[in-house]
């Protein structure tokens, strides 16, 4: 709403003033008039259509979006050229020495220099021009083609039209002269291969003639004028449009909504128009068909060879140096080609080519004949040859380490194994019917000792306690160690730790004895620290 200022409004007010807002926009609801009575649209924005606040306007208007500032008095009238206003009929003082005229002085006078001014001889006195002055604005003082009168430019158009006709009447002139010889030397029988050599030459001359006549008015439709290299526009030059007038634009071929879409700015339709017409009357299949097709799709590889190249640290770049891309992106493929055949015929080499060695036989092939065979109701051979199973690539029947079957001919519990000699291990040697009669045997026994182990856990013994053995040593069957002297041992051993750590009880004389009891053995080992023993330092502060 173009409103002038904006003053307080209640919620109701601002509410009613939305909803009227809205209906205008909507149509239903008569658009807002300014001063002069024009209606004003909607849909300009608030920013636009609200006035300052220092235009202090009461009615709305889109005034304040005029330029308000510029002065309606304001002209582009230009200078009258060659004006006179007066001519005098003798020289005035302060008027030019020179022509005579009052609007300059000698200095600024442009007509041709007398030999005696006019001030001396009073005679020729040059009118006075029409002086003017205008203020222009901006654009009025920068405008090249101010104070232009296109009417002087017929000026232009008929040089150009007088030299077209002057070049038409020569072309026909000659035209007319080349005739008029032809006609002579036909009057003349000259005849001749000579004669006959002329006329091709001329007729042809005739014909270039004749292209040059009818060249403005054939090809006007297919030129195209372009200004080149001048700050003013410059010449121009002719340039070909190659495209045939004739043909239907792509935009038309399809009108539907949902056809193909067409960018106007790019001129490009990348989906086709018609996708269910027959490929064969279809000139235009969509720009994708040129992208994918052709060398448009070399050139789509090329820069995806230069950027995978330049990934991998390869200073090359396809728009910087595009020979250089091109000719790296040939040994390329031809270095890959290489590649790809050597590795071809390596793997040739080896497994070899099935394309190449004998032919297969039929019976391979098919697995079937024309040969009779017949069998007994055993199964045996009575007539004909028995047909010969194709074997594979892979070796069959291969027996090893004395083996009479092959190895998985055997299943027991899970494993595979040798049916010859019933063992599980792939690389054993073959110990036939001797090997599986200890094999059984080994497993009776084993069932044996299991059941004679159950039996003995159904009814325990009372199993005795064995005595303390020493610590470090085989607990042998008849080992007996003394309570009484143990303890006093372990006494004596608490004293010697004690006075290890207290040097002050430690005594001068040291009685030395190799022999060692059992029970000072088994003491030592009992008070011995063990490192390994988690509770070392518990053990000690004990």
């Amino acid at each position: 709403m173009a409103t002038a200022s904006v003053a307080f409004k209640s919620r109701e007010d601002h509410r009613k003033q939305i909803e009227l807002e809205e209906a205008r926009k909507a149509g239903l609801a008569p658009a807002e008039l300014d001063e002069d009575g024009k209606e004003i649209n909607p849909h300009i924005p608030q920013y636009m259509s609200s006035a300052p606040w220092y235009l202090n306007s009461e009615k709305p208007s889109l005034k304040h979006q005029r330029n308000w500032k510029s002065d309606p008095n304001y002209t582009k009238s230009w200078y009258d050229r060659g004006a006179k206003i007066f001519q005098a009929e003798k020289y005035r003082k302060g008027a030019c020495q020179n022509c005579g005229a009052m609007t300059h002085t000698a200095k600024a006078c442009m007509d041709r220099p007398r030999k005696i001014g006019a001030k001396h001889t009073n005679k020729n006195i040059a009118p006075d021009e029409k002086i003017e002055s205008f203020e222009l604005d901006y654009d009025g003082k920068r405008d090249r083609w101010n104070g232009y009168d296109p009417s002087t430019y017929h000026r232009v158009v008929d040089l150009y039209e007088a030299k077209e006709d002057a070049r038409k009447k020569y072309l026909k002139e000659q035209q007319i002269k080349k005739l008029e010889e032809k006609n002579n030397n036909q009057e003349g029988g000259d005849g001749g291969a000579t004669s006959h050599g002329d006329e091709e030459e001329d007729d042809d001359d005739l014909r270039v003639d004749e292209a040059k006549v009818d060249e403005s008015r054939q090809m006007d439709f297919a030129k195209v004028e372009k200004r080149v290299r001048t700050t003013g526009g410059g010449s121009t030059g002719t340039v070909r449009n190659l495209r045939i007038r004739e043909d239907t634009a792509k935009y038309l071929l399809n009108l539907d909504i949902n056809s193909a879409h067409y960018d106007p700015k790019t001129r490009s339709m990348r989906e086709d128009p018609l996708p269910d017409a027959d490929p064969n009357d279809k000139f235009y299949s969509g720009d994708n068909q040129y992208r994918n097709s052709g060398q448009a799709l070399e050139f789509k590889q090329m820069n995806i060879h230069s950027w995978e190249a330049f990934d991998k640290g390869q200073d090359m770049h396809m728009q910087a140096a595009p020979s250089q891309a091109e000719l790296l992106y040939k040994n390329f493929k031809a270095a890959k080609d290489k590649l790809k055949t050597l590795t071809k015929d390596t793997i040739m080499e080896k497994y070899g080519n099935a394309s190449t060695e004998d032919e297969i036989l039929m019976e391979l092939l098919l697995g079937q004949s024309e040969r009779q065979v017949e069998y007994d109701r055993a199964g045996r051979l009575l007539k004909g040859q028995e047909v010969i199973l194709p074997k594979s690539k892979y070796e069959e029947d291969v027996l090893a380490n004395n083996h009479t079957s092959v190895w998985g001919s055997w299943w027991k519990d899970h494993q595979w194994g040798y049916r010859c000699c019933q063992q599980t291990i792939r690389n054993s040697y073959c110990t036939g019917s001797a090997g599986i009669e200890a094999a059984e045997a080994s497993l009776d026994l084993m069932k044996a000792n299991i059941a004679r182990k159950e039996a003995c856990e159904g009814s325990p013994k009372k199993v005795e306690e064995k005595r303390m053995a020493a610590w470090g040593t085989d607990v042998p069957e008849d080992l007996e160690l003394n309570d009484e002297a143990l303890a006093n041992a372990l006494k004596k051993e608490d004293e010697r730790k004690r006075e290890e750590k207290d040097e002050r009880k430690r005594k001068y004389n040291v009685k030395y004895t190799n022999d060692v009891t059992l029970e000072e053995k088994e003491a030592y080992q009992m008070k011995r620290v063990h490192h390994e023993d988690p509770m070392k330092d518990f053990l000690s502060k004990k």
